[in-house]
């Protein structure tokens, strides 16, 4: 079955047909490491984890490049975003980005998603981004100012080609100050002269200076996968001008198509609000690891396509651990059952089963990646899996393997929801059961109108860090943040 793909370049959906057989080579644009990572880029990195997942399961050999930013992505006012917070910290620039680096990997780690292959910085790549500008100088697509190197849009003419924004109605909506040493308002920098307060400077043959924000991804996407390579992902909100920057100078500069197929992440809002610091509605990675389980939050991220648009709320997220945990019960039984079954052979029935559901899941997959429709497959097998575990008695050990074998796989090595292991999760299934049992005690002092019973079971929670929400359809419980 083929692989097919929806190319934001050409927009439409496309068969994959790597460069070499059997071999992909894909970039995703990494973070900027000044801050904890939130919940949007849990999103986009869980997705391209599970793409990378799925790549490998179908037999691929994946090259998978993230780089990290670490200098040159300015904010509006023109500085720099880890030196900001250096001054905020009273801290130098490369200790923010050494502790915020080791915070997205730890958050990334807990969310199960798998290290990049490489994960080279912008700040350790400064000769090859050097030598690239010079490069777009000498071909006349880049020129130097003062110190300032921009690249020249006009001299790229299919600049806007990822975004569909043409230069000349790009220029009409032009409304920022723009810098009088460009010559077009477009132009986009190359390289930045240093003032004498700026710290993070680096020598180059137009004087100290640091690279601007979008060369680093052209030129660390070149050292390690070529010229011309399969995919590069990232977020929608970079397609511009991040993106359309990379193509530009990357083409310009070689001559040859940058990245082949293009795929973004939709946005991720809370309660239908962009997330935002100055409106105070941002979620970090740590503090939802801290209301729900890790798996929860992949299957939640997992139930929307990863193109869309996705709204976090405790309801969605909620439903989202539901679901997952109708699918950890059934492999929890199947594990359970293991360790006691009879010796025997995977019985003809199973046997369906267990076929029907990968050749499904790799359909669905291989169509875009569609985990929220992989996902349904997942559901539609534990449904089936406890029809034969509880209706037709006990089952042999080579049903039972065949089962959770597929769980495994499916669940566990492509959509990283199922784990390894049933005791890495028994401490939590633990804590769960007994905050249910309490709510329910506590359900059953209110219907006798037992107010004082009631009240000690929630203040008692309340005091051990647990916060109850009675709500029409039950009462639910959080680990209080």
């Amino acid at each position: 079955m083929s692989l097919k793909i929806y190319n934001v370049l050409t927009r439409k959906k496309e068969e994959f047909v790597p460069l070499v057989e059997g071999k992909v080579s894909m970039y995703v644009c990494g973070p900027t490491v000044y801050d904890y990572s939130h919940i949007g880029h849990a999103k986009t990195y869980v997705s391209f984890d599970v793409i990378v997942r799925f790549l490998r399961y179908i037999g691929n050999d994946v090259l998978y490049v993230q780089n990290i930013t670490d200098v040159g992505h300015m904010l509006d006012t023109g500085e720099d975003r880890i030196l900001k917070k250096a001054r905020q910290l009273s801290a130098r620039p490369m200790q923010v980005v050494e502790t915020y680096m080791r915070e997205y990997f730890a958050d990334m780690d807990a969310l199960g998603v798998e290290r990049p292959d490489i994960s080279p910085r912008a700040s350790g790549h400064i000769p090859e981004q050097i030598e690239m500008i010079q490069d777009l100088i000498e071909k006349g697509h880049a020129y130097e100012v003062d110190g300032n190197v921009y690249f020249s849009v006009v001299s790229f003419a299919e600049y806007g080609k990822l975004s569909g924004r043409r230069v000349e109605e790009l220029e009409e909506g032009t409304r920022e100050a723009v810098r009088e040493d460009k010559r077009h308002p477009l132009d986009f920098a190359l390289w930045k002269k240093a003032e004498p307060e700026h710290i993070m400077r680096w020598s180059s043959p137009w004087g100290e200076g640091f690279p601007g924000w979008h060369i680093e991804c052209s030129a660390m996407a070149n050292r390690y996968l070529g010229t011309t390579f399969d995919i590069h992902g990232g977020g929608i909100d970079n397609i511009f001008p991040h993106n359309e920057c990379e193509i530009a100078q990357s083409e310009a500069a070689h001559g040859e198509p940058f990245a082949r197929y293009w795929m973004l992440t939709g946005s991720l809002t809370l309660d239908g609000v962009k997330m935002s610091k100055s409106l105070g509605n941002t979620l970090t990675v740590k503090e939802a690891l801290r209301r729900w389980r890790p798996e929860a939050i992949r299957a939640f991220i997992l139930s929307s396509h990863y193109s869309n648009p996705l709204d976090f709320s405790d309801e969605a997220i909620e439903a989202a651990a539901k679901g997952w945990q109708r699918i950890w019960g059934a492999v929890t039984l199947v594990r359970e059952q293991l360790r006691q079954a009879a010796d025997g052979a995977l019985s003809s029935e199973a046997a369906l089963i267990v076929d029907n559901a990968k050749a499904a899941f790799i359909e669905k997959m291989s169509d875009d990646f569609n985990a929220p429709a992989a996902l349904a497959v997942l559901q539609e097998l534990t449904r089936q899996v406890n029809v034969l575990l509880n209706e037709q008695g006990p089952q042999t050990k080579g049903t039972l393997t065949a089962v959770d074998q597929l769980y495994r796989e499916l669940g566990g090595a492509v959509l990283g929801i199922v784990p390894d292991q049933a005791e890495s999760s028994a401490n939590a299934e633990r804590e769960d059961g007994l905050v249910r049992l309490l709510i329910q005690l506590r359900s059953e002092a209110r219907q006798k109108k037992d107010w004082a019973t009631a009240d000690v079971v929630r203040n008692q929670l309340k005091a051990l860090g647990i916060v109850l929400e009675d709500r029409a359809d039950g009462t639910i419980w959080k680990a209080e943040t």
